[in-house]
């Protein structure tokens, strides 16, 4: 897809060289200008510090989990068949809480990319903004996003009006222009969820779910056995 992407773009430079000589172009490294934002740095503080409190919030669920089935098996042959099956039930009713509540907070579109895109947008829109600003002041025609999935094989940094934008933004310095830390500006670490696989999607910027036991459903006589 990508592939296909960059040779429609390539077509269309070509048809459309002749108006683009004639037209002011720039890039900007938006990936740098973020990193240079405090309110973007408190955004991903405050991500960080919710993903990990849902975290520990699956694991003592997990941990419920465990001490139902630890229990149902140190009592297992004390119970009658109708009271197997009545603990055999409290443990999958268990275990599917606590599936459903990781697909919640960390599955796709889940509480932890909404509050992403809540905590995160504001500072996106105003970078977006002084992007514009400096495009008009500069009577610039396209602006390329260096950090975006736009691959560019040379950058002449007369071209490069990233300091400007941190000057709309009023977070200029000395050091004009220094590349940004890849990687590290737009990406939030999501501690990995211990209660089990999901079949949903995890948030893109999120780590995956740690893979934990998954038992069948107990037959009439026996529940599942779990692997240790």
């Amino acid at each position: 897809m990508k592939k296909l992407h960059s040779l429609l773009l390539g077509a269309l430079l070509v048809l459309t060289a002749p108006a683009a000589l004639a037209q002011k172009f720039g890039y900007v490294d938006s990936e740098f200008i973020m990193g240079k934002m405090p309110a973007f740095a408190q955004a991903q503080q405050e991500l960080n510090t919710l993903s990990g409190t849902w975290q520990k919030e699956i694991e003592s669920q997990k941990k419920d989990l465990d001490k139902l089935y630890r229990n149902y098996q140190a009592e297992e042959v004390l119970l009658t068949e109708p009271m197997k099956k009545k603990r055999q039930d409290e443990i999958l009713k268990k275990e599917q809480d606590v599936k459903a509540y990781q697909n919640k907070i960390f599955g796709y579109e889940g509480q932890l990319f909404k509050k992403r895109q809540e905590l995160t947008k504001p500072v996106q829109d105003q970078v977006f903004e002084a992007i514009e600003k400096v495009a008009k002041k500069k009577q610039l025609a396209i602006v390329f996003d260096k950090s975006g999935d736009l691959t560019m094989l040379y950058t002449n940094p007369t071209h490069d009006y990233t300091e400007f934008v941190l000057e709309e933004l009023g977070l200029a310095s000395e050091d004009r222009n220094q590349p940004g830390q890849k990687g590290a500006v737009r990406t939030v670490t999501t501690p990995n969820t211990p209660a089990g696989d999901t079949d949903a999607a995890t948030d893109t910027d999120a780590a995956p779910a740690s893979k934990t036991r998954q038992p069948a459903r107990p037959t009439n006589t026996r529940p599942a056995g779990r692997k240790n």
